[in-house]
């Protein structure tokens, strides 16, 4: 099968599941398909699906993030020692483990292609990724706490895990509490990718955005506890600030030069 012809297949197996859909076409225009798998994959519950679902899946998005280009290394400056800036889709890295700014459920964003990094980190691993996620949750038996972290396997992202962190919402006044919550996210992750053996974390700007942590506070307690943290564990994990703003780049550059 080519990728229309997967993508075609993918749609019809995952409107079979959706009674309600059931009577949804499939759009002729490539863009329009695109939109509907997606929405499709964000808004399934977590649950078992076949194998040849899945390895018609896998190739797919395989060849999806080849075509958005994968990102190394080698394809980053270096802004200080074991320090990078990088900005793009988190998606395309291809480094230890990026990092996803989840909510409290951790099993991802089931708004059909809202444009946050859990939809689309969740939308190019693949459903596994949310079954995996709810397994975690199942055996824990309750929410996530802000500031803590779990890691889990890729899937079919070019990266070779996830670490999942949920960050503190702000509604008003920026405390004190919520800085140290967003240090604590910063620091478990950096934990989890050390303790998994991980040589590299590419990190998005936590909490900024929707959660409404302003993003030069944000960026500075992202800097000050990587530092901290990677010197008190004697670490050289290489770490990349990824951003996906022209104004989080700018900090990010002001601080780190």
């Amino acid at each position: 099968m080519n990728q229309e012809q997967k993508r075609r297949y993918l749609i019809r197996e995952l409107l079979k599941e959706q009674k309600r859909y059931r009577g949804i076409g499939i759009p002729e225009v490539a863009s329009e398909q695109k939109q509907l798998l997606r929405s499709l994959m964000n808004i399934r519950m977590p649950g078992k699906i076949g194998s040849d679902f899945l390895q018609v899946q896998d190739e797919y998005l395989q060849e999806v993030n080849l075509e958005k280009g994968i990102v190394t290394l080698e394809d980053m400056q270096e802004v200080q020692k074991d320090l990078y800036i990088w900005k793009g889709d988190i998606t395309r890295l291809k480094v230890g483990a990026i990092v996803n700014a989840a909510n409290s459920g951790m099993t991802g964003c089931y708004q059909p292609c809202h444009a946050c990094i859990d939809n689309c980190i969740h939308t190019y691993a693949g459903i596994q990724l949310r079954n995996y996620c709810n397994e975690i949750m199942e055996r824990q038996g309750y929410e996530e706490p802000t500031g803590r972290a779990k890691i889990t396997p890729s899937f079919n992202l070019p990266c070779d895990h996830v670490i999942h962190t949920v960050g503190p919402i702000v509604r008003g006044v920026l405390t004190e509490e919520h800085e140290k919550q967003l240090a604590s996210c910063y620091r478990s992750c950096l934990e989890k990718a050390v303790e998994a053996g991980v040589d590299s974390i590419a990190f998005c700007c936590i909490s900024t955005g929707v959660f409404m942590f302003p993003n030069q506070r944000a960026a500075e307690i992202a800097v000050e506890t990587v530092q901290l943290t990677k010197e008190k564990m004697n670490s050289e994990i290489k770490v990349i600030f990824n951003v996906f703003k022209n104004e989080d780049e700018r900090i990010y550059q002001q601080l780190l030069g």
